[in-house]
């Protein structure tokens, strides 16, 4: 009897470890930890991305979403391995601190300021510049910031700084300005309810349309363009980094066939492509 429990004792571990054994097998390498913008997360291009990288590299993606401002901070310290952001000072300076290793284009879009159809501040057709300084002037109409440090964030800072606003005395400026703290989709929510303008990436503005009732009121100007890339974290700043894995996220959203879907993503449901690519 003694003789049989130890057969059978061992024929149970023989099992458990080859049913470990083929569990361990079939697992896809660690998850690529990627810190991306809320509007490439928003307009849903991540969720159509995703499962194409995954299969073609047999890896997962951990995606985080945030503001321009948090991803760079999840880059710093190491928490991801790629970030994807959308702000060219931020960027440049990520990579002179050697956080970063190469600044990649992938695709851009335009910035533009959303508001109700009436325009009670009457900014419809000028510059982003002269826009901006109407309604510091005259605080007819209510202004909603992301307030949370992203590309946008810090994009509306500086058409307020070419407008000759210091960012500060605008904060303080009074209740019409409202820093809401809050990703790009909530905060054209925000503003539709409130009836107030913002400033949106195009992708995210068309993405919510049917939810929100504003419309684009300024549309033109240079400072409006939103170029998006990707910076895989430098592994001599955070040995643990992905490299190899980052890379080739990098190389598969400038290859030519992700390409051509970026520059073909939105167009059947909007009526035009929410993203430009732009890689080399």
């Amino acid at each position: 009897m003694k003789h049989r429990v130890i057969i059978s004792s061992l024929i149970t571990v023989i099992i458990l470890v080859g049913l470990t054994g083929g569990v361990v097998g079939c697992r896809t390498s660690p998850a690529l930890r990627v810190a991306t913008t809320t509007s490439l997360y928003d307009t849903g291009l991540w969720g159509y991305l995703e499962p194409m990288f995954e299969k073609q590299y047999n890896v997962e993606l951990d995606i985080i979403y945030a503001g321009t401002g948090k991803a760079l901070e999840y880059g710093r310290r190491g928490d991801v391995d790629v970030i994807v952001v959308h702000d060219k000072a931020s960027e440049e300076q990520f990579i002179a601190e050697g956080y970063g290793v190469t600044r990649v284009l992938f695709a851009y879009n335009y910035f533009l300021i959303v508001g109700p159809a009436a325009d009670p501040a009457g900014i419809k057709g000028m510059s982003p510049e002269e826009a901006f300084k109407k309604l510091m002037a005259t605080a007819t109409g209510s202004f909603v910031s992301r307030g949370d440090d992203s590309g946008t964030h810090k994009k509306e800072q500086a058409i307020w700084k070419q407008a000759g606003y210091d960012y500060e005395a605008v904060r303080k400026a009074g209740a019409w300005y409202i820093e809401a703290g809050i990703g790009m989709g909530p905060a054209l929510m925000m503003a539709s309810e409130k009836k107030s303008y913002t400033l949106s990436d195009m992708a995210t503005f068309l993405s919510y349309k049917g939810k929100i009732d504003l419309v684009p009121i300024v549309d033109k100007g240079d400072i409006l363009l939103n170029v998006y890339s990707a910076i895989a974290i430098n592994p001599e700043k955070h040995k643990e980094t992905k490299i190899e894995m980052a890379n080739n996220l990098i190389s598969f959203l400038t290859s030519p066939k992700i390409q051509k879907l970026i520059a073909n993503y939105g167009v059947k449901e909007f009526g035009r492509r929410l993203f430009t690519p732009c890689a080399g």
